[in-house]
């Protein structure tokens, strides 16, 4: 797991059980083990990444050891925020589920967290060894996990 230069201290200290800013330990999983259990339990994820829409930040990966998640996951936050404001200008009464961008060899999956709209999930995942249903199952699983 790693946290980023320019991650709050809050975030970076972080240890698996502990609070992370918003985010109380209340029995389920702390963000260490949040990401770490996402990567684990996605068939062919390359990496995972908590992204911070509102500070621009990408707080904190797992894996990604071939992918600059860092960078993905600030791209990511452009897509995020494009979304957002087309459905404002279309007037939808709606909130964002799943962003998905389909690549020839990999899935990129964004995952608003629910009830902390500033924050999401994003995961890389090999199109060949995932499994698109389960990787999204496997990331609402894991949210309902974390206390954020």
């Amino acid at each position: 797991m790693r946290f980023h230069k320019g991650a709050p201290d809050a975030i970076r200290d972080s240890g698996p059980s502990e609070g992370v800013e918003g985010m109380e330990d209340n029995g389920g999983s702390g963000v260490e083990e949040g990401l770490a259990k996402a990567l684990e339990s996605v068939a062919g994820a390359i990496g995972v990444a908590l992204v911070d829409i509102d500070g621009g930040l990408t707080l904190g990966t797992a894996g990604g050891e071939n992918l600059n998640l860092e960078l993905a996951g600030a791209a990511s936050l452009e897509i995020v925020r494009a979304k957002i404001s087309m459905m404002q200008q279309l007037e939808l009464d709606d909130q964002v589920e799943d962003i998905l961008i389909t690549l020839k060899k990999q899935y990129h999956l964004i995952h608003p967290l629910n009830g902390r709209p500033s924050l999401f999930l994003y995961m890389a995942i090999e199109r060949g060894r995932g499994n698109l249903g389960l990787a999204r199952h496997q990331l609402r699983m894991v949210e309902g996990e974390l206390n954020v």
